[in-house]
């Protein structure tokens, strides 16, 4: 950790990014969004946010960065290999990781795949069913400026948790802005009655 300390300094100390830092820093286990994802260069600045904070980050890529000889490299930055043709038993995995980890920060970007125009809903089924909050990072090509914005706990109410959001991204535009996504997600009112029903009922969220 203090290696990648050390590094993260000196990129903030080139980085023609700003950075602004956590305040105050969240103790305890949450997830990390990373919004809006517009480019792999997001990647970069995540490590980079993290290990400046000393987090034990841990991160959702698709199955495919981790074949090949990088393979073992992204397990070692802290990748968490994602079948997005399969991803039965995801949020139950990861659920149970963040909430059996103290430390866990796990970044997830919901609005990952530039040919959607709305938020997958993975993020807030992990968050919800794990109990642990969720910490809005950010990077704006407008302002120049990347980091670690509030830590909210969701409260199952999808649109009004969706509506904060919303507000927080609304002026942040990614490294590529015209792919910027507005943090929307399918059918948020249906989601949340889908969401109380299995609680209620007892059933994995899945």
């Amino acid at each position: 950790m203090p290696l990648r300390h050390a590094i993260a300094q000196l990129h903030w100390a080139v980085s023609p990014w700003r950075l602004v830092r956590e305040s105050p820093a969240h103790d305890g286990p949450r997830l990390l969004i990373g919004a809006p994802h517009t480019s792999n260069r997001d990647f970069v600045l995540m490590l980079a946010i993290a290990w400046d904070a000393r987090l034990p980050v841990r991160w959702l890529g698709k199955r495919e960065l981790f074949r090949g000889p990088l393979g073992g490299l992204m397990l070692r930055l802290g990748g968490i290999p994602v079948d997005r043709d399969d991803p039965a038993g995801l949020v139950d995995r990861v659920a149970e990781l963040a909430r059996t980890d103290p430390h866990a920060a796990i970044v997830v970007t919901p609005d990952g795949t530039r040919s959607s125009r709305q938020w997958r809903s993975g993020f807030y089924r992990i968050a919800l069913e794990a109990g642990v909050p969720v910490t809005l990072g950010w990077v704006d090509s407008v302002t120049g400026t990347t980091g670690l914005g509030p830590t909210i706990a969701l409260t199952g109410d999808v649109p009004a948790d969706m509506d904060r959001i919303r507000a927080f991204y609304a002026d942040k535009r990614g490294i590529i802005p015209e792919r910027t996504t507005e943090p929307r997600l399918a059918d948020e009112a249906g989601l949340s009655e889908r969401l109380a029903a299995e609680r209620g009922g007892g059933a994995a969220l899945r």
